[in-house]
């Protein structure tokens, strides 16, 4: 099934336009939170959890310069789905080769699949911290959730957004237990918000901590997500929507950052302060959160906000991962086949890995699954900043220029320290023995990737180049003036007598209904046209009188006379042996305002075959020329 809305069965679906004040807000509010949570997934936990244990507040600053980054990055997505209502999908289908978009699509969904296995380990640890339960039990069970997403979408966006709410509320009310349990030093977690010189080590945790801040599938999603609501479309209203949508996107980031900045702060007073600096992982920060804060409660809460954590990011996914599908491809499946096929995909790896390799190993696979993130980033964020900036088709909504300079100042940071992060992981790779012929093809897949981003960087570019040159080839831009715009009052129609007739016929009418005082405007004249091609009209013309101009004048009439018992204007012209001359003299003739002709269905050589009529017709009439298909 095709579909040319983002989330077709969600578009538009929360009016807000009738809405004033606060309420107004209000229906703006929910979209931001939906991509929040994928500021705070088991991926941010790790980095959170390793800065917070071996540098203590030292790196708080470094988590609030990530969350700005993300704040304008989602609002720039926010504003391309609030302008073109279209997602970023959508966008570079538009714009790009449909080669390249392959690729695109590849990298997008490889990104969505990567997420998508971060929650799986995140939830499957998160169960196994609460129950006992191993984890490859924990991972088969997150198939279940399957289910949640459908039941969800079924009572529309407004309950999802609200159930992701209530899991970020419980995420942000476990830390804040937590914190109160540790009872930080506040001074010393306000000095982490001043900037510092950082050690090696201190910064290779904060590469990752910026690194993972901003998300591929987030900046589709929320170009997308952005249009669940019905506007006004007009320059106030765009401009509302925007402003509503960079106040959602900054409370709702904000929310994040605080989820991430207690994760840290937690860190530092549970584990840095007590000199356990080696803390890294999930699960040992979660056995030594009871005996250090003396709180049963600690370790338990910990251990839900993961679970919510995973959960919500993961209804999100799905979301992304439909998202993408249908605007690269236009093909958009069920749901729950989408919600699916994803969740497999994630599941599968764990699942080798675990039974494998043992749990022992599932770090560095979540690991994999941030280089597999951050390979992809460069190919959402720089399109993002292209059409944003494109004055053609955002119009006086395009960023202004110091935005944009920040803006690329943000991808060029974000490029470079997920590309390090890239180049660490297959160092550490190459420095082990043997895997000569996967050294060699990881090679040649990192050149292509280089090539792929700077083809995407360059392309917008050369395109708007090309098209300034056409535009100066054909002189100034034409302004054009749709004050003395005249009805139709003239309508030929070409009939051959053939099924499709009925379909040119309404097809004319349509054009020609004008409203007056609320009655119906019958006043446009048609004219039915059709050409005899019979041997006798061929060298008789209007004086044949053969059986096949008579009945082909008695239909044409029957046309005629059945639009006027409906109180039309029409009359009846009958021309022979050549359609094309006949057509365009009888068009000429009776001052044709508009001719409507059927498609022949036939091109390439058959032309030669069957003629060519519309073409060379339209070539010699200085009136449009619509053409109707069956």
């Amino acid at each position: 099934m095709n579909s040319e809305k983002s989330l077709d069965n969600l578009h538009e679906s929360v009016v807000t336009n009738q809405k004033k004040g606060w309420r107004k807000l209000l229906a703006f509010i929910g979209p931001a939170y939906l991509v929040s949570v994928g500021y705070m997934d088991p991926g941010n936990w790790a980095t959170d959890l390793a800065g917070g244990a071996a540098f203590g507040y030292q790196l708080i600053w470094v988590l609030l310069l990530s969350n700005l980054m993300a704040i304008l990055l989602q609002s720039l997505s926010a504003r391309l789905g609030i302008v073109r209502r279209l997602d970023l999908a959508q966008v570079n289908r538009e714009t790009y080769p449909p080669m390249v978009n392959i690729f695109l699509y590849v990298l997008a969904e490889l990104a969505i699949a990567a997420t998508d296995l971060a929650e799986v380990l995140g939830m499957a640890i998160g169960i196994k911290l609460l129950t006992g339960l191993p984890m490859m039990y924990g991972t088969i069970i997150t198939v279940t959730d399957t289910f949640l997403f459908l039941f969800l979408q079924r009572y529309g966006i407004r309950k999802m957004e609200a159930f992701i709410i209530l899991l970020v509320a419980t995420i942000g009310f476990s830390f804040f237990i937590q914190l109160f349990i540790a009872k930080p030093n506040l001074s010393y977690a306000i000095s982490g918000f001043v900037p510092t010189k950082l050690s090696p080590e201190a910064l290779y945790i904060a590469v990752g901590i910026i690194g993972a801040t901003v998300m591929p599938h987030n900046l589709y999603l929320h170009s997308a997500l952005v249009q669940t609501r019905k506007i006004d479309r007009n320059v106030a209203g765009i401009r509302k929507s925007i402003f509503y949508n960079f106040i959602d996107s900054a409370v709702a980031l904000n929310a994040a950052f605080f989820v991430n900045a207690a994760i840290l702060i937690l860190a530092a007073t549970a584990f840095f302060a007590t000199g356990h600096k080696e803390v890294a992982k999930i699960e040992d920060a979660h056995a030594l959160l009871a005996p250090l804060l003396g709180s049963k409660l600690a370790p338990i809460l910990f251990a839900i906000a993961l679970i919510a954590a995973g959960q919500s990011s993961t209804v999100t996914g799905t979301l992304a991962g439909q998202i993408v599908m249908e605007g690269y491809l236009k093909i958009r499946l069920n749901p729950w086949i989408r919600r699916l096929i994803t969740r497999l995909v994630a599941i599968i790896p764990a699942l080798l890995v675990i039974g494998i390799m043992g749990e022992g190993r599932v770090d560095a696979l979540l690991i994999f699954s941030q280089v597999i993130l951050s390979l992809q980033l460069g190919y959402a964020v720089i399109p993002l900043i292209h059409f944003v900036s494109d004055k053609s088709t955002m119009g006086e909504f395009a960023i202004n220029w110091k935005i944009k300079i920040l803006a690329w100042i943000v991808a060029a940071i974000l490029v470079y320290l997920n590309g390090h992060l890239v180049y660490d992981f297959v160092v550490t790779f190459f420095h082990q023995t043997g895997f000569v012929f996967l050294k060699g093809l990881i090679v040649l897949v990192i050149l292509f990737f280089i090539a792929l981003l700077l083809y995407i960087t360059i392309y917008p570019f050369i395109s708007a180049q090309h098209k300034k040159k056409v535009t100066d080839l054909h002189g100034e831009e034409i302004q054009l003036d749709w004050t003395h715009t005249e009805p139709v009052k003239r309508i030929a129609i070409s009939v051959d007598f053939s099924l499709s007739d009925q379909k040119l016929i309404k097809t004319a009418i349509a054009h020609s209904i004008r409203q007056v005082n609320g009655d119906l405007n019958k006043e446009t004249e048609f004219i039915f046209i059709h050409v005899v091609e019979s041997a006798t009209a061929h060298y008789l013309l209007d004086a044949s009188d053969d059986e096949e101009s008579r009945k082909d004048k008695e239909r044409l009439d029957t046309y005629a006379n059945a639009l006027k018992e409906k109180g039309y204007h029409a009359i009846s012209v009958i021309g022979y042996q050549n359609r094309v001359k006949e057509i365009v003299r009888i068009v000429h003739e009776k001052d044709a305002q508009l001719l409507v002709m059927g498609a022949h269905k036939h091109k390439g050589w058959k032309d030669y075959f069957f003629g060519e009529t519309i073409e060379a017709v339209r070539h010699n009439v200085s009136i449009p020329v619509l053409i109707v298909n069956d």
